[in-house]
């Protein structure tokens, strides 16, 4: 039976025996508390379930559920410290709570840490792990690097805005499901066919939380709404409203997004009424329910029984309806 709460169970409990006190307390302390600050687990559980999808047991891929997760929380430490967040989850950031030198300590140990966890698999299989972890990971930093340039720049398009966020969030979801399949010795045809399902997803994941951040519940979206609004970040939302919106419109949308004197409530208020009226929100989970569709008409080709297939169906509906 595949079960969701199982893998989560199980992966909690791996990552718990992972995290135990070693020296130097400073420099694995950071990697402890970031590790046990939660969050969805989305990534390592797709590893278990993918193992399990292909008739292996989930068991024999904890160690890659594991290097996912150190790699995707390395990755959240390092990116804190460039935009200088002070909270992740709710808590102070690692390096608010320590300094900005452990921070980066702490976070190349957790990059090396996850390399180290693919020494658990033999030949064929390591080598597999290995070569797909270097290419994921070279380009969550590519991601990363437009992202950052993104900021500087007022000619950001669709297009690049989606490679941006297929890079930056999805090819790690891709990579996650890969390695589930990977280890249970499916074949490169199903392989390659479960990382295009994991990378779609993973866009319309990525669009939701867009979509979330203007439009989410503040009880249960667990992160400030309109965060993104408010650091005038160029958001799916954002740049789909100023393809719509004639000359006048987005010169408004413009100057609410420049203008440092309207108060937070107020301009979060006047943005999202743009993104409403311009038909950018609608456009948006549009764009969700297309990349949803996408990663299901991948499914068709994987040699898994059609209960298999339902029940991934069902997890990728679960998430484009998610309201955290």
């Amino acid at each position: 039976m595949l079960s969701i709460e199982k893998y989560q169970t199980a992966f909690i409990n791996y990552l718990n025996d992972f995290a135990t006190p070693k020296a130097p307390n400073s420099l694995y302390e950071p990697i402890e508390y970031i590790l046990g600050l939660g969050g969805k687990r989305l990534r390592p559980v797709l590893t278990l379930l993918t193992t399990e999808i292909f008739d292996n047991s989930f068991e024999n891929s904890l160690d890659a559920a594991l290097a996912v997760e150190v790699f995707h929380n390395f990755s959240l430490i390092h990116d804190d410290i460039m935009d200088d967040a002070p909270l992740r989850r709710g808590e102070q950031t690692v390096h608010e709570k320590w300094d900005l030198n452990t921070g980066i300590l702490s976070g190349d140990a957790m990059l090396i840490l996850a390399y180290q966890l693919f020494e658990n698999y033999e030949g064929e299989t390591f080598k597999a792990l290995a070569k797909l972890f270097s290419k994921t990971a070279i380009e969550v930093c590519e991601g990363q690097q437009y992202d950052i340039d993104f900021e500087t720049r007022n000619d950001v398009t669709i297009l690049e805005y989606l490679k941006m966020i297929e890079y930056k969030t999805a090819v790690l979801v891709g990579a996650a499901m890969k390695m589930g399949a990977i280890v249970a010795n499916a074949s490169n045809e199903d392989q390659n066919s479960i990382y295009e399902f994991g990378k779609n997803l993973g866009i319309a994941f990525q669009l939701q939380d867009d979509y979330l951040d203007a439009f989410g519940n503040p009880e249960t979206f667990g992160k400030q709404v309109g965060g993104d609004i408010l650091e005038n970040k160029k958001t799916y939302l954002f740049l789909k409203a100023l393809e719509l919106l004639d000359a006048q419109k987005k010169t408004e949308l413009l100057q609410f997004y420049n203008d440092s004197s309207l108060k937070n409530d107020d301009k979060v208020s006047k943005v999202k009424q743009v993104f409403d009226e311009s038909g950018a929100s609608i456009e948006t989970k549009n764009a969700i329910e297309s990349y949803t569709q996408k990663a299901f008409d991948v499914l068709e080709s994987i040699s898994i029984s059609s209960d298999k297939k339902e029940l991934l169906k069902q997890f990728g509906t679960a998430l484009m309806n998610r309201n955290v």
